[in-house]
């Protein structure tokens, strides 16, 4: 039987077995003082010991550290914290350079802590909890006697959801200073390498693409050295499944980085197929220096275990996400639905014109207007006015607090666009403080859209960016702020620190990042910040511990945006993706699509609009009225409830159903939302079921349709017969498979990218 208890602890056998029912995490302490790794998966009743899981054997040309014993090597057991270079030849979790230019370390076991709750770490944000019965928290110290370096490795259980956060400290106790090159904040060392590798991967407007391997002997890796983001290319996530694990059913280990910099994730299979996972910093231009006395606090990782399938995993991370990673009033307030000027006006905007979009999207019940780029210093266009936060009086004459108040007399809230980490040279902070932008000393400066990064590893940086954002949001009523940052970091130097410190820019750039948004918000605890990265470049679980939703990608073309979304779903939930109705021809894609599709696309997020609504036809206006309306109605049950991937825009082959489908069924599973979508129609396609997922068996749901027909609309379906019969729907408008048509009109009636809402009530 499995106990409530989160974490046993048998000081007999120095065992030490996490656990809440769902997940269990068990390793031991061995007699030379290491940590060995036992076991990682599902829930398994307690025991007094579980050494028989400890698996060590003699093999030819293993290094064995122990005089006279030839079967102990490091190199053939699981650990939890592996080191290079004492038998083990696989990539280590740690690697300290010491005085001698060493770095051979010799680690053990020095201690242990259990407390309830989750304590905070110094300068990085991480999850958290309420309430100290929330979790649990091991803390294990090990030792190097030779260098005085002690370490703590953190593991916190949640006590409901299958979730272990991961991270490590650094302590330098000895007499000696030393670096830390390498420090990676989970490892694990599973049995076997039976496991697809799934990464989302892409670039910037296609981020988060989902691509899966098996894995192969040697070392998969993912990440990024950016810099100044997480990055579009590899997100800082990883999930390892069983093969024939589905998005229903299978383990699934999902493992998250709460670290908006430069990473790697990597897998390691070696030659006995033990599989290592890692989670750090990337540690190619990683240094850290400790003086004696000083620590280091690796950033933490997120480790998820699902024998649900990969939703299961996703709603893992998703639930981490709403209670434990979000924070302040808008963890739990609706988000309002807001309008953006930028693709409406770009630079060419008056207060007057602003108050005209304002004004259209107050009458459709928009609720928050945002002022884009364009507003401030002598920002005509991109090469000019970033580093001088003031408003640009020719624009805005009356000031910051002049156009807030018309956009508030509206009823409508008013937000801002900020690029905070960028800086023109045409602009006075360049003028004056060449020095703040990151720069080699004698080197050239690589530029990228006419900008470059400032120097947020110096505190006098931050400082002042800190005081400008303040000065403005304090002049009026600002709600809301889009963060923006477009490019990544080049010829990286900290010209306010010296040479030993070199290997700290990164790392301190995003501290200085980090503690940016966290004055921000203590300053302004009603903020709401939207992240922003060229749109999904940090959509990662460091930046929603600051910003509740982030823009998912600066693609809004809404066939591109299922699959962004869609991939992005995996470990982040509806609630923190940005997702708006754009003009077509799309901006990005030159695809025009209907507004209907538009809207059904970008109902699963946080919902808004990027264009100027009193250009749209008078129906399509009475549109836009019906669809705010519509997510007025739904956003708590699509923002809270559990959400299900059901065809994937990856996987569908456009020649067979060519669709792609999801769902969010509420929490008390009264009330589901499916999202019906066709890709590429095609003459004479086959019959075909949407299998629902999540609703409660026993119960009666009524179907009604919301942005097209359907031949079942007002029908009455069990939830058992809509999971296992699955939806059957004859309508032509997505790709129907309903026989004869009547004539030559009826073979119109479908179009390329077509897509329906099904509203599911229980009866």
């Amino acid at each position: 039987m499995i106990h409530n208890t989160q974490i046993f602890v048998h000081d007999e056998v120095r065992e030490f077995h996490l656990t809440n029912a769902q997940v269990s995490y068990i390793f031991r302490v061995n007699d030379q003082g290491k940590l060995l790794h036992l076991y990682y998966g599902a829930a398994v009743a307690d025991r007094d010991d579980f050494g028989y899981l400890v698996e060590m054997q003699r093999r030819t040309t293993a290094a064995c550290p122990i005089d006279g014993n030839h079967s102990y090597s490091l190199e053939h057991l699981r650990q939890e914290f592996p080191e290079y270079g004492t038998s083990d030849y696989r990539m280590p979790a740690v690697s300290i350079v010491q005085s001698n230019g060493s770095r051979i370390t010799d680690f053990k076991f020095a201690g242990y802590r259990v407390e309830s709750g989750k304590p905070a770490l110094t300068d990085l944000p991480a999850s958290y909890v309420d309430s100290a019965d929330e979790a649990q928290t091991l803390s294990i110290d090990l030792v190097d006697d030779l260098t005085g370096a002690t370490v703590t490795l953190l593991y916190t259980i949640f006590a409901d959801i299958p979730v272990i956060a991961r991270s490590v400290r650094v302590t330098n106790e000895g007499t000696e200073p030393f670096d830390i090159e390498r420090l990676m904040s989970l490892s694990v060392d599973l049995p076997d390498d039976d496991y697809v590798s799934t990464q989302l991967t892409g670039s910037w407007a296609r981020e988060r693409s989902i691509i899966r391997h098996h894995l192969h002997p040697g070392i998969q890796q993912i990440g990024s050295l950016r810099g100044s983001a997480s990055g579009h290319v590899h997100n800082p996530a990883i999930a390892l499944a069983r093969p024939d694990a589905n998005e229903q059913q299978g383990d699934v280990i999902g493992v998250a980085f709460v670290y908006s910099g430069n990473f790697e994730a990597h897998v390691e299979v070696d030659s006995f197929s033990v599989s290592r996972v890692q989670m750090g910093i990337a540690d190619h231009g990683f240094t850290w220096h400790l003086e004696p006395g000083e620590s280091f606090q690796s950033p933490e990782a997120i480790l998820a275990f699902s024998p649900k399938g990969y939703n299961g995993m996703s709603q893992a991370f998703h639930d981490l996400v709403r209670r434990h990673v979000l924070r302040g009033p808008w963890r739990d307030k609706e988000r309002p639905i807001l309008i953006n000027n930028w693709e409406a006006t770009y630079f060419n905007f008056d207060e007057d014109k602003l108050i005209a979009i304002a004004s259209k999207a107050k009458e459709a019940g928009v609720e928050l207007f945002v002022l884009d780029d364009g507003w401030f210093g002598q920002r005509n266009g991109d090469t000019a006015g970033l580093g001088d936060w003031t408003p640009n009086a020719e624009r805005l004459p009356d000031g910051m607090n002049g156009l807030a108040e018309r956009i508030n007399d509206m009823g409508m809230m008013f937000g801002l666009w900020f690029e905070p980490e960028m800086v023109n040279k045409d602009s006075d902070m360049y003028r004056n403080h060449p020095e703040w932008a990151l720069n080699t000393p004698g080197r050239h400066m690589s530029q990228s859209r006419n900008q470059y990064v400032l120097n947020f590893a110096n505190q006098e940086v931050v400082d002042n960016v800190f005081e400008q954002m303040s000065k403005v949001l304090s002049s009026a009523n600002i709600s809301y702020i889009k963060w923006d940052m477009n490019r990544y970091i080049t010829e990286a130097y900290d010209a306010s620190r010296g040479v030993k410190q070199q290997g700290e820019v990164f790392h301190r750039y995003i501290l200085g990042m980090y503690q940016l948004n966290a004055r921000l918000l203590e300053a302004f605890p009603d903020l709401i910040i939207e992240g922003c990265a060229s749109g999904g470049g940090r959509f990662d679980l460091g930046m929603l511990c600051y910003s509740p939703q982030i823009w998912t990608s600066d693609d809004t073309d809404a066939v591109e945006r299922m699959s962004i979304q869609y991939g992005t779903s995996m470990f982040y939930p509806l609630s923190s993706m940005g997702s708006h109705v754009s003009i077509v021809p799309n901006h990005q894609t030159n695809r025009v699509t209907t507004l209907t599709t538009r809207s059904n696309v970008a109902m699963f997020g946080t919902f808004g609009y990027e264009l100027d609504l009193a250009k749209l036809s008078a129906e399509e206006f009475r549109e836009v009225r019906h669809d705010v309306a519509f997510f007025k109605q739904y956003r708590e049950v699509i923002h809270t409830g559990d959400f299900y991937r059901l065809i994937s825009p990856f996987e569908s082959d456009p020649r067979d159903s060519g669709k792609m489908a999801w769902m969010v069924v509420s929490q008390d599973k009264r009330t589901a939302i499916v999202g019906d979508y066709a890709l590429l129609q095609h003459p004479m396609s086959p019959f075909s079921r949407l299998y629902l997922q999540g609703l409660d068996s026993e119960a009666q749901y009524e179907v009604s349709v919301f942005g097209g027909a359907s031949s079942i609309a007002g029908m009455e379906f069990s939830g058992d017969e809509l999971m296992h019969v699955g939806m059957i729907d004859s309508d032509a408008s997505t790709g129907s498979s309903s026989g004869e048509v009547s004539d030559a009109n009826d073979l119109g009636e479908s179009h390329d990218f077509d897509s329906r809402l099904f509203v599911l009530n229980a009866r």
